[in-house]
């Protein structure tokens, strides 16, 4: 596989502008994905390594990008911890079948979700369409608020003491999910679904894992908005206490 390889389309797809970023050191991989993606209309550029993939993003614009975890040199983990610091670019991870450690830890460096290795390129490209259309929803012009907290839905931003937040696009979904319901017990097991999140599924800790970040990025006062109903779920309470 060479440094760096792009993969073209003269496809008319409703796809045929999206950019996507493969970095993953399986040269049979990219061109097996590059040849399902290209006939879909999708645009693919590969990268074997972390050090190149964080290259090619500095380098161009791309609307996602499929990281794999376990790579020589810089890992999966750490190239999405970087992406993070700098992008708000929706990361697919790709990862083993059952690693579930892998999983929550990418979730908690703000990985956008997760597919396991061996998958279908058809499930692949579904989720790929996914986190692309909520990274670029076509949200009314509506603003929810609690505490000093203020969720602006159309442009996806949100900020606290009227200081900006960073949320990765499922915290946003959630957060955005219990403000609508504010002062109504969610489930656990139905708030993703209830944030537009019912194709991800990584485990039983993945709600807890963005709730906690919530609550660590959001400030004291708005964390303890968000209340822990034991055994059932989580409630934004309507008022602090």
């Amino acid at each position: 596989m060479e440094a760096l390889q792009t993969a073209t389309t003269d496809s008319r797809s409703t796809l045929a502008s999206m950019h996507v970023l493969v970095i993953d050191d399986d040269a049979r991989l990219f061109e097996l994905l590059a040849s399902y993606l290209q006939q879909n209309g999708v645009r693919v550029t590969g990268a074997p390594d972390g050090e190149k993939g964080l290259a090619a993003l500095e380098a161009g614009a791309f609307d996602a990008v499929l990281l794999d975890v376990m790579m020589p040199g810089i890992d999966g983990l750490e190239v999405c911890k970087r992406i993070r610091q700098k992008s708000r670019v929706p990361v697919l991870m790709l990862t083993a079948k059952g690693d579930e450690t892998d999983r929550v830890v990418g979730l908690e460096l703000g990985a956008d979700d997760y597919i396991a290795k061996p998958f279908s390129p058809r499930e692949l490209l579904a989720r790929v369409r996914a986190v692309v259309r909520r990274a670029q929803p076509e949200a009314p012009r509506e603003r929810l608020a609690f505490g000093d907290v203020v969720i602006d839905l159309a442009s996806r931003e949100v900020t606290a003491n009227e200081q900006r937040v960073e949320l990765t696009g499922i915290e946003f979904d959630i957060l955005a999910a219990l403000a609508k319901k504010a002062g109504r017990v969610v489930a656990r097991d139905s708030l993703l679904s209830e944030a537009g999140r019912g194709d991800v599924s990584v485990g039983e800790r993945t709600v807890d894992v963005h709730i906690s970040h919530l609550r660590q990025k959001l400030g004291d006062r708005a964390s303890k908005m968000i209340k822990t109903v034991r055994g059932v779920g989580y409630v934004l309470a309507k008022e602090e206490g």
